[in-house]
C-alpha cells in the first residue's frame, strides 16, 4: 500500500507541475475580472453614467488602468523574450551559426586538410568564444538573474493574491530579511551538495541521489513564493518538503530533466528561466499530496547545519532549527 501511495504522490507531483502552463491561459483574465467586480458600486455607477453621457452606451464595462492590470502574462512574455528570444537564441546562433560558418570559410580558403587552416581555426575559435562570453554572455547572464528575480516576484504576487488574497506577514522586516538571506544561503549550499553527490563512484547511486535532491530544490524554488507569503518560516518550508518528499520529487522532476538536457550551464540557466514562471504558477495552484511516506528525507539537514554556522558567525543571526 505504501508503494502505491508513493507512486501516486510522485505522479500527482508531476501532473501538478504542468498545471501552470494551462492555468496561465485563464489566470490573467480571472484576475482582471475580479478587480473589476471589486470596484465600489458608486464608482462603477459613475463610470457607467460617464460612458452614457460620452458614448450614449449604458453597457457597464470598465476598462482597467494599465497599472491595475495583472502582470502574469506580461511578465511571462518578458521572460520569454529576454531568456529565449535574446539570450538563448544569441548563444545558439553563435555556437551553431557563426562558428561553423567561419570554420567552413577557412576550409574553403585553406582546404580541409590544410595545417595552416587548422592552426588559424585553433586560434580563432577560442578567441571568439572568450570575447563572446566576456562581452555578451556573462554580463547578460548576471543582468537576467536580477531582472528575472523581479519578474518572478511579480508573477508570484499576482497569482497569490488571486487565489489566496493578501500575503501574511507575521514577522518583522528584520526577521523577514534574515529569513530571505538564510534561505538563499541554504539553497546555494544545497545546490553544491546535490552536485557533489553526483560524483559518487557508483554512477547509478550518485546520479539518483543528485536527481532526487535537484527535484526537491526545484520544488522549493517554486513553492517558496507561496509559502513565504503565507508566513511560513524557512525551517517549516524545508520540513514540509522533507516530510512529503514523494510529491515534491515528482513536482520538481520535469524541471530537473529539462535543465539537464544541455551540458552548458548557461543554456540550462536559460531553459530554467523560460520554464520557471509556469512552475511558480503551478506551485501556487497545487495541493500537495500529504503523508504518502512515513519516513522523511532529511537531505536539507547537512546544509542547514553549515548555514547556521556561517550565518551566526558572519551576520550574527539566530540559528534555524
Amino acid at each position: 500500500m505504501e508503494v502505491k501511495n508513493l507512486l501516486y504522490a510522485v505522479a500527482k507531483g508531476v501532473y501538478d507541475s504542468f498545471r501552470g502552463m494551462y492555468a496561465v491561459l485563464y489566470l490573467d483574465k480571472e484576475i482582471n475580472e475580479r478587480k473589476i467586480t471589486r470596484q465600489s458600486p458608486n464608482r462603477i455607477n459613475s463610470v457607467v453614467r460617464q460612458k452614457s453621457i460620452n458614448n450614449k452606451d449604458s453597457t457597464p464595462i470598465r476598462q482597467l488602468k494599465k497599472d491595475e492590470e495583472s502582470k502574469v502574462m506580461k511578465r511571462i512574455v518578458h521572460c520569454g523574450i529576454l531568456n529565449g528570444g535574446i539570450f538563448l537564441f544569441s548563444i545558439l546562433l553563435f555556437e551553431y551559426g557563426l562558428l561553423p560558418s567561419i570554420n567552413y570559410l577557412l576550409i574553403i580558403i585553406f582546404g580541409a586538410e590544410s595545417i595552416m587552416g587548422k592552426l588559424v581555426w585553433s586560434w580563432i575559435e577560442p578567441t571568439l568564444s572568450f570575447i563572446f562570453k566576456t562581452v555578451w554572455v556573462i554580463p547578460l547572464f548576471l543582468l537576467s538573474k536580477v531582472v528575472n528575480a523581479l519578474w518572478f516576484q511579480d508573477i508570484a504576487d499576482s497569482a497569490y493574491r488571486h487565489s489566496r488574497g493578501r500575503p501574511v506577514f507575521s514577522q518583522s522586516i528584520s526577521k523577514m530579511l534574515a529569513d530571505s538571506i538564510f534561505s538563499i544561503l541554504v539553497q546555494f549550499l544545497f545546490l553544491i551538495q546535490a552536485t557533489a553527490v553526483s560524483y559518487i563512484p557508483i554512477y547509478v547511486v550518485g546520479y539518483t541521489l543528485s536527481m532526487v535532491q535537484m527535484c526537491m530544490l526545484y520544488s522549493l524554488y517554486a513553492f517558496e513564493y507561496k509559502w513565504f507569503n503565507m508566513g511560513w518560516e524557512l525551517h517549516t518550508r524545508l520540513s514540509f518538503i522533507e516530510k512529503h518528499w514523494p510529491y515534491f520529487i515528482g513536482f520538481g522532476l520535469p524541471m530537473a530533466v529539462f535543465t539537464q538536457l544541455s551540458d552548458s550551464w548557461v543554456i540550462s540557466g536559460c531553459v530554467f528561466s523560460l520554464l520557471f514562471p509556469f512552475f511558480i504558477i503551478s506551485g501556487n495552484e497545487a495541493s500537495p499530496v500529504l503523508n504518502s511516506s512515513d519516513y522523511p528525507l532529511h537531505f536539507f539537514a547537512p546544509v542547514i547545519g553549515v548555514s547556521n554556522t556561517l550565518f551566526t558567525k558572519t551576520i550574527g543571526g539566530t540559528p534555524k532549527k
